[in-house]
Parts: C-alpha cells; sequence; structure tokens
C-alpha cells in the first residue's frame, strides 16, 4: 500500500508493517511508559504511545530517505521505500556502482538517525528544565534514545545492516573484487543472525518468550538476507553482457 511520495520516492507499507504499528503502540501504552514515567492515567498513556510510534516511524522513514538521496546522488535507480515487519528499507534496483558509492550511502541512514537523535534528546533535557508535562518529555526522550539505539544497531557490521554495508565497502576498496567483499561481510550476517536466534531460543525458555520471539525473527530474516544478497551478486556476474538466447531453449 503506498502511503505518500516524497522527493520522488513512493512511500510504501506492507500489510504486516500495520500488525508491527498495533504491537508497538500496545507495548509503549500498557509496558514501556507506564513503567518509565509511572502516575499518569490510561489515556494518557495510550496517547504518547500513539504519538510516540508515529514519530518512531517517521524517524524509520527518514532514516531510508537519507539512503535513498545519496544513491539517487550515484545514480543507483531506486523503487522507493517500503516499510515492513523490521522496520524499512530503500529498495534498489541495481548494486551501487562503486564501493565509495556504497560506502557514503550506507552511512548516510545511521548518520540522519544519529542527528535525530541527538535533537531529540536536546529536547528531552530542555523539556526536562522548563518543565514541561512528563507526558511531553517522555516521548520526546524515547524518540531521541531509540533513534540513537536504531544508528548503533545499524551501524552492526554485519550484512545487509548499514554497518555490513559499510564493511563490504571497505573490503570491495582493498581488494577490488565486489563477489569477494561481499561473500566475507555475508558471513558476519550470517553470523549475527545465528548469535540473535540462539539468544532468542535463550530468552524465550528464561521466560522472556515475546522478546525471545523477536530476536529469533530477526536474526531469521538477517541470516537469510545475508545469503541471498550473496548469491544475488554471484548471479548477476555470471549473466552480466550475456546475450539472452544462451539461456534459452528455442521452441518449435
Amino acid at each position: 500500500m503506498t502511503l505518500f511520495k516524497l522527493f520522488g520516492f513512493a512511500v510504501r507499507a506492507d500489510m504486516s508493517w500495520f500488525i508491527v504499528v498495533v504491537l508497538v503502540i500496545t507495548s509503549l501504552s500498557t509496558e514501556a511508559f507506564p513503567r518509565l514515567y509511572a502516575g499518569l492515567t490510561p489515556i494518557v498513556y495510550w496517547l504518547m504511545g500513539i504519538v510516540g510510534a508515529i514519530i518512531l516511524f517517521l524517524s524509520i522513514v527518514t532514516h531510508e530517505f537519507a539512503h535513498a538521496l545519496i544513491a539517487r546522488r550515484y545514480g543507483i535507480p531506486m523503487r522507493g521505500i517500503t516499510l515492513f515487519v523490521f522496520g524499512g528499507v530503500a529498495e534498489m534496483d541495481d548494486e551501487p556502482p562503486s564501493a565509495k558509492a556504497e560506502l557514503l550511502m550506507s552511512l548516510a541512514g545511521p548518520a540522519t538517525s544519529l542527528l535525530l537523535g541527538a535533537v531529540f534528546l536536546a529536547g528531552y533535557a530542555a523539556a526536562v528544565f522548563m518543565n514541561a508535562p512528563l507526558s511531553v518529555a517522555g516521548v520526546v526522550g524515547f524518540i531521541g534514545s531509540t533513534n540513537v539505539m536504531l544508528a548503533l544497531f545499524n551501524l552492526i557490521p554485519a550484512f545487509p545492516l548499514d554497518g555490513g554495508r559499510v564493511l563490504r565497502s571497505l573490503l570491495w576498496m582493498r581488494s577490488g573484487n565486489v563477489r569477494r567483499a561481499t561473500r566475507r561481510a555475508s558471513q558476519t550476517g550470517s553470523a549475527l543472525g545465528l548469535i540473535l536466534v540462539f539468544g532468542g531460543i535463550v530468552q524465550a525458555f528464561t521466560g522472556n518468550f515475546i522478546g525471545g520471539l523477536w530476536w529469533f525473527l530477526i536474526g531469521m530474516f538477517i541470516r537469510n538476507a545475508a545469503l541471498m544478497s550473496y548469491q544475488q551478486v554471484v548471479l548477476r556476474e555470471a549473466l552480466q553482457g550475456e546475450p539472452v538466447r544462451r539461456f534459452m531453449s528455442p521452441t518449435r
């Protein structure tokens, strides 16, 4: 479903994203905000949860827009931005033309999230200084800290996270071989995925079933994405420059 268009990019939402919206709002309203800011009424917590979720997802879209704008600067065709169960992704129709292009494109998202985090945390400090309502300060502080955590998580050097793409670009610069760089970067992504899967299983068996389930699903997603990314590079290199007729069987 297309939500809106901005700067020529369509922002779409997979149906799984709407499930996450409900889960995030519910989690913030019934668990996170009541635990952090006691003494408010249920309706205030729900308003905080709704506003916090909206600003959080706008922050994710801003993160992806940063990727997309740098990609456009280097002539990488973009299909748009899609929100889905694990967050958001700027969809490229092709690989970056150079290691430098990938490096700058990969760093743009986390840098944007860090900037947003700094702005919102400064806003939180100002709200506390001016004795603003606890509900307002709480939402601003939550958005600030979440953006910082989003940036730091994405900088983990595990492909296809932004940090993994930074790692691939550096390996690409060093070796001049994008296939070899992708293989090594995807191995780190696969390893991180396995760590998250194992951690999720441990959490599930120690009482944190919901948290463990999320870790498990995110780990499986990262592992599969890392393996598929390498397979795509191998396939692209195998097919590049070859005529279509080589892969066709004539029929009568």
